[in-house]
């Protein structure tokens, strides 16, 4: 006998059962009053016993392996000096579960959902026989003990700890009265976007400015004009050209007004490199305990977002829910490299200054994960799915989506004073990857980097990209068979191909992507690629190269930069970014973004500024260009990590 196959969801389907009116002809159309109310009851019920399941009962999805090799991470992340020990009645680590526990642990947690649902009736009734003025009482009492709580954690005192020897957080006047000249023109600017804080911060509580009208914008700004990204991001560049009264009215704006309690969703790598970072920075440099509490502060906000299957961090947390999520364009809900790899520098500080090594946990996690995955060709795709840890789609770029995490790489191995040669391998390991598959040299000479797409390779180069020159002349020291000659070569030829973008506009001003297609080179083909909002990465690799090299063409070619910005991107409230490089008349963005005042203008400033301001055996900037210490990590608890041996 055989059985007859099952009809398709598209074939023929069972006549629909009549449930009208007509198929119980016994049953009254309707209900009485109290009928309707006990059943209310029911379903009441029955909905509080169904979320209690949902709430407490083990969801056993969160106990399994990752199906990537990764046999010794798990979920939830554990410490791993508490393995094989029983959590919340299941055992971990290889070890099975027993069957008669499991069983008394549902049924202790049924007894609980009992429990707690009649407790909640008990409560109910009580709240009900009260008034609607002493129920607003209650809660108002309930949410100020929330509050008071909240204000004690954050309060805590955190435990003193030895800074690092600073060297070179001061002077730096070059002797050559000209080179001294071009330094006064670059701190001048920086003191004109300063006279702003005459407008008591109105304009400097977001990650950039309308500058054309005075007004901001928000992006990071959350709550009610609450972060201020541009006088977080602005404040180390303040100190180091020593400007003090500003510095000192930059720190009592964050000691009275920077309040990370606010109901909003912020991005993690923008609120970690700008604000993290550039408070970080500025406790460094002062020494002034404020800045360091409020770094603690907001980077707890910023734990929960490591809340993940995989601990890849979301790309967005919400401040005061701890919920996040990803960008929807990413890739079907992907993390992005650049941003979940550019946390090391400043978690690693974090936990160097507070003692716990929560911070420091969370991002060798992320490594470690890394280094157990396949990269094809060798190459970091730049998306990676928190919940399922595989690769998004096979894009790999040293430009935006993936940069900052090659450059933290390498940070990371001269932070760790050269003792993290794990973080080195990997740096020398992506960079031989890089060079084989997205390196080229155009008809024309010129040196770029592509994009990876796809087993195919763009011969597109962005402006974020331009990093990568000094990137390599920082890498050349220490780098793998003696080949420190040729990755500064290296980091000459890509600073080269990226002023020739500027060079070849009319505004002396680089484009946002630039081709080498054809006869095109190092000239941006569409639209939407020729403006300017006032980037550093090209500036920065000139700094980079200047420091190692000390031709002067770097400084040239800085100033050519400074000239071009000031000619075309002034304007009454600020500096403004351009839509067309290539246009004679350009027409502003109205937008000045806080990196223009962090990075830009610093980089610029330090350009024409002698070698002994804050020098790089000493020091290590984050992506966002705010200056960390290196720290000697044999005095650090830190050192027992087999990474730093």
């Amino acid at each position: 006998m055989t059985t007859p196959a099952l009809l398709p969801l598209s074939g023929r389907r069972l006549p629909p059962l009549n449930l009208g009116a007509s198929a119980f002809p016994h049953h009254r159309a309707t209900l009485r009053l109290s009928e309707k109310f006990i059943l209310l009851l029911i379903l009441s019920a029955f909905i509080t016993l169904c979320f209690g399941a949902f709430f407490f009962l083990p969801d056993s999805s969160k106990h399994k392996r990752f199906d990537l090799g990764l046999e010794d991470v798990l979920i939830p992340h554990v410490d791993t000096s508490k393995e094989g020990k029983n959590l919340g009645g299941f055992l971990i680590h290889g070890q099975g579960h027993d069957e008669h526990r499991h069983r008394e642990e549902e049924e202790r947690l049924r007894n609980k959902i009992r429990a707690d649902h009649e407790k909640a009736l008990e409560e109910a009734k009580e709240k009900l026989k009260k008034s609607r003025d002493e129920i607003q009482a209650e809660i108002q009492t309930e949410k100020n003990k929330v509050m008071q709580e909240l204000k004690k954690k954050d309060s805590k005192p955190l435990p003193p700890v030895p800074l690092p020897n600073l060297i070179g957080i001061n002077s730096g006047e070059p002797a050559d009265p000209d080179i001294r000249e071009k330094r006064n023109k670059v701190k001048e600017v920086k003191m004109m976007m300063m006279m702003m804080w005459s407008y008591p911060f109105l304009c400097l509580n977001s990650s950039f400015l309308l500058v054309t009208c005075n007004r901001n914008h928000s992006f990071l700004r959350v709550g009610n004009s609450q972060m201020g990204a541009t006088i977080v991001d602005a404040l180390d560049t303040l100190y180091i050209m020593g400007l003090h009264d500003e510095f000192r009215e930059g720190q009592e704006w964050i000691d009275k007004n920077l309040d990370f309690s606010v109901n909003s969703e912020v991005s993690v790598f923008e609120v970690n490199i700008r604000f993290i970072g550039g408070l970080l920075a500025a406790y460094y440099l002062s020494g002034q305990e404020v800045f360091k509490i409020k770094a603690v502060q907001l980077a707890g906000k910023l734990l929960p977002a490591f809340n993940t299957p995989t601990g890849i961090p979301w790309a967005m947390v919400n401040l005061k829910s701890g919920v996040g999520r990803n960008w929807g364009w990413a890739s079907a809900g992907s993390s992005i490299l650049a941003e979940f790899g550019t946390l090391h520098m400043e978690f690693v500080h974090l936990s160097y200054l507070t003692g716990d090594p929560v911070y420091y946990n969370k991002v060798m996690h992320i490594r470690k994960l890394l280094q157990k995955m396949d990269r094809p060709n060798g190459l970091y795709p730049n998306y990676l799915n928190p919940r399922t840890g595989r690769w998004g789609q096979h894009h790999t770029s040293v430009g935006g989506l993936g940069d900052s995490f090659y450059e933290y790489l390498l940070k990371a191995w001269l932070m760790s004073d050269k003792m993290d040669t794990e973080a080195r391998k990997m740096y020398d390991d992506a960079i031989e990857a890089i060079e084989k598959h997205l390196i080229r040299k155009s008809n024309g000479g010129l040196t770029f980097i592509g994009e990876w797409k796809n087993g195919h390779l763009e011969r597109k180069m962005g402006h974020l990209t331009c990093f990568a020159g000094g990137m390599f002349a920082l890498g050349a020291d220490g780098s793998r068979d003696d080949k420190a000659g040729h990755y500064l070569q290296l980091g000459a030829e890509i600073a080269h191909t990226c002023h020739e973008s500027y060079d070849r506009t009319t505004l002396k001003l680089g484009p946002e992507a630039f081709k080498f297609d054809g006869g095109v080179e190092a000239v941006a083909v569409r639209q939407n690629e020729k403006y300017y909002i006032l980037r550093p990465e090209v500036i920065e690799t000139y700094w980079y190269m200047w420091r190692f090299t000390h031709d002067p063409k770097y400084r040239q070619w800085g100033w050519e930069a400074t000239q071009a910005i000031d000619k075309y991107c002034r304007v009454s409230g600020g500096f403004s970014g351009v839509k067309d490089v290539y246009s004679s008349s350009p027409t502003y963005d109205d937008v000045q973004q806080s990196f223009f005042l962090a990075e830009t203008l610093k980089y610029l400033y330090l350009l024409f500024s002698n070698d002994d301001l804050l020098p790089l055996d000493n020091w290590v900037f984050n992506t966002e260009a705010h200056p960390l210490p290196v720290l000697h990590l044999a005095n650090t608890t830190l050192s027992g990590n087999p990474a730093y041996r």
